[in-house]
């Protein structure tokens, strides 16, 4: 007799293969967070980043003076580094017709590296040495882009000087562009670029595929067996991150350091009082710093847990609880005899 039942189509997902492909990208997220509290630590002080700044900012004034001739760039030091790029023309604004730019560490490109790693890093279904790979080779390509967009600034602030020569409306095309990117022009294509790779290898048949069996030496996944040490752990993290926060939102002295950096930058100014102001303000953040970067290692320590396949080739599953309950143990001679009571008793008479 024929079955009923109907064959599901290749390549429909089953709601419970959806649930775990969802639980899994879920995963993703929370990365991203870790990440960027990670990232916003790091890059507080100013010029964290200062060797890539330097390096963009360098190919950044070659690639202007040669795409539009000679003299068109200069470049020169912002607090101490040479990261600061001045555009040069008649129709530019000002008493020197020039653009004052500089690369700072949010310019450098590295938080969007950061981000498409993190993608990259936590997508499953991937061989480790395959990521490293893409992740190389992705990088690459964000940093070529964003030394693009920062040579775009040049054309776009020269057409509007054009039209409105000495001006300082002129530059508005220009820091529209540079918001637009920031915005939102980036993340699309950050997240485009790991849509194409994630659909060029596999996409959510590798992932799916992931869950049932091990193609990896080893793997990151959430601890099962919790105990009091892991809570004294997280207990330690929690004081630590929140000391972190505390020394850069209710410190008198960092604040007051905050303020006057702000104004000096604000002013454009190069004093003793800002030099000071930012020592300060730099010792504050990498406090900071020092004990929130311990704490998320605590935090992903006590979390995470490396896992290694079985001999089979599969992952270890999670530890299921037995809720049939377990026979009470009883002594031989405290054993009761089979019946009742009245029938046992009449067969010791």
């Amino acid at each position: 007799m024929a079955s009923t039942a109907q064959a599901r189509p290749e390549g429909d997902l089953s709601w419970q293969e959806v649930g775990a492909l969802g639980l899994r990208y879920a995963r993703i997220p929370l990365a991203l967070i870790v990440v960027e509290a990670i990232y916003w630590f790091i890059t507080m002080p100013s010029d964290t980043l200062a060797p890539i700044q330097v390096t963009e900012a360098y190919l950044w004034n070659a690639a202007t003076n040669l795409l539009f001739g000679e003299g068109s760039a200069t470049l020169s030091t912002h607090n101490g580094w040479l990261t600061r790029l001045d555009l040069m023309h008649p129709n530019f604004p000002g008493h020197f017709d020039s653009v004052g730019l500089y690369v700072s560490d949010e310019c450098a490109g590295v938080h969007e590296m950061l981000f498409l790693s993190t993608l990259v890093v936590m997508t499953d279904g991937v061989p480790q040495r395959q990521k490293l790979k893409s992740i190389a080779v992705m990088c690459g390509i964000v940093y070529v882009l964003n030394l693009a967009r920062l040579v775009v600034f040049y054309p776009i602030a020269l057409n509007g000087c054009t039209e409105l020569p000495n001006q300082q409306a002129c530059l508005q095309d220009m820091w529209r562009w540079h918001e637009a990117v920031y915005e939102w022009g980036f993340l699309v294509v950050l997240v485009g670029m790991w849509l194409v790779w994630f659909v060029a290898f596999g996409g959510p048949a590798r992932t799916l595929a992931s869950t049932k069996g091990a193609t990896e030496p080893w793997r990151l996944r959430p601890r099962w067996s919790w105990g009091r040490p892991q809570a004294v752990w997280l207990s330690v993290a929690a004081v630590l991150l929140l000391l972190a926060v505390s020394n850069i939102t209710t410190n008198e002295e960092a604040l007051e350091a905050k303020a006057t950096l702000d104004m000096c930058e604000f002013a454009n100014l190069l004093s003793a009082e800002c030099g000071q102001a930012q020592n300060r303000w730099d010792d504050a953040i990498g406090y900071a710093w020092s004990l929130s970067a311990l704490g998320l290692i605590i935090v992903g320590g006590t979390l995470l847990v490396v896992e290694r396949p079985n001999a089979d080739g599969t992952w270890p599953s999670a530890p299921t609880v037995d809720s049939t309950p377990a026979e009470p143990r009883i002594k031989g001679h405290h054993q009761k005899r089979p019946g009742s009571w009245k029938k046992g008793r009449s067969e010791e008479e």
